[in-house]
């Protein structure tokens, strides 16, 4: 799909978390639990359609002239395979889930403080709009739809990857609000600070990096974008974010393979 502007997809994805957080603050708790799990089986089937797409980029011409025939493939799977190596051995996957947990715990170390201050109510007040705004925050920005998205978007592949994710988003925020309230709204804030900067990245990269290396990255990313569909069909938890350096290494084996030619 493409954008009427750069940025567009994390525009969309700013408004599907504001009008999902305030749905959810009005009816989300009506919603039955197999109405939320079949939507999420939708949007898995969905992302797997989306994988199949932009991992077909490995076929793509560009690619086998500036590699060789036989090469796109393996770069494919030497970027898999370096890039998972690394970020297992660096625990990106535990450290992202230990950072959400040492900012939870950074604000309810703190909590007791607000309390010396506020009447009775108001310390629990702000505490659930704290949680709600950095509990939404971490799950709509820090994951590897999010990276993808952002990246694709600036580097002008489209904004499909990141229509999935509004949708997701969407209804995430719909069972968030429904808990914790307004403080939901703020992630949206989170949301385009974050993806707005990861679409800039994508746009400098767009410059400077020549069409076989960005289609050998969109390649790779389809086949992590498969990893996502198999987890929403919870099929296999497959650890897309220890696979996340495999997006930088794609156009620098990329580069090594068209530099021994």
């Amino acid at each position: 799909m493409d954008a009427p502007f750069i940025g567009f997809g994390t525009a969309v994805n700013v408004v599907t978390v504001v009008v999902g957080a305030l749905l959810g603050m009005a009816v989300g708790h009506r919603l039955p639990d197999r109405t939320r799990s079949v939507v999420t089986d939708c949007l898995g089937l969905v992302t797997l359609l989306m994988a199949g797409l932009s991992a077909v980029s490995v076929t793509d011409a560009a690619l086998a002239d500036a590699t060789g025939t036989g090469a796109p493939v393996l770069i494919v799977l030497g970027s898999l395979l370096i890039g998972s190596i690394a970020g297992s051995l660096l625990r990106i996957g535990d450290r992202l889930e230990g950072l959400a947990a040492t900012i939870e715990a950074w604000f309810s170390r703190r909590s007791p403080a607000l309390a010396d201050h506020d009447d009775a109510a108001g310390p629990t007040a702000r505490e659930k709009f704290i949680e709600g705004w950095l509990s939404a925050s971490l799950l709509f920005c820090v994951g590897p739809l999010t990276i993808l998205g952002s990246l694709s978007d600036g580097l002008g592949r489209g904004v499909d990857q990141l229509m999935l994710k509004s949708v997701l988003d969407g209804f995430a925020a719909l069972a968030f609000a429904s808990s914790f309230g307004v403080g939901v709204l703020l992630s949206a804030v989170s949301v385009a600070v974050v993806q707005g900067a990861l679409t800039l990245v994508g746009v400098l990269l767009g410059s400077i990096l020549p069409e076989a290396h960005i289609l050998a990255l969109t390649a790779t990313g389809g086949l992590l974008l498969a990893g996502i569909g198999l987890r929403l069909l919870r099929i296999k938890d497959v650890p897309v974010a220890d696979m996340l350096p495999a997006l930088v290494v794609a156009p620098l084996l990329t580069q090594v393979v068209v530099a021994l030619r």
